[in-house]
């Protein structure tokens, strides 16, 4: 379902549907998803998962950084306010979507959410485990 609900989202990111039209499609995909009624495996608990921030350079320089989840939907709704009323800040902050990130938080995405390899090698990678 997580998979469904990734792609709802790309579809709204992308302009194929609405706000609106994305979020009924989410109801109806969390409708038809059933809960099992045992689990042997013993799953994390969304709130303490990890954003993980991977950058891989081809001249070596590497980036890593690891944010649990709730502070990244904290920092997201109250620093992009913040962000906002600082001049130089807004130019980079313009063109981030918070809302559909924090509805992806909101409806537990999980797994790979960026896969990036840039024509000279650099890659970047955002997992949410």
């Amino acid at each position: 379902m997580k998979d469904e609900i990734s792609r709802v989202l790309t579809m709204m990111e992308e302009g194929k549907i609405d706000k609106e039209k994305a979020s009924e499609l989410i109801n109806i995909l969390r409708e038809k998803d059933q809960p099992e009624l045992f689990s042997l495996k013993k799953e994390v608990p969304y709130g303490n998962k990890i954003l993980k921030i991977r950058v891989t350079s081809e001249e070596g320089d590497n980036v890593n950084v690891n944010l649990p989840i709730n502070l990244v939907k904290a920092v997201l709704k109250v620093g992009t306010n913040i962000a906002e009323k600082i001049p130089e800040a807004e130019k980079y902050v313009k063109d981030i979507n918070v809302d559909l990130l924090i509805e992806a938080i909101e409806n537990e995405l999980d797994g790979q959410i960026v896969d990036i390899t840039s024509a000279n090698g650099d890659k970047v990678f955002v997992v949410i485990e």
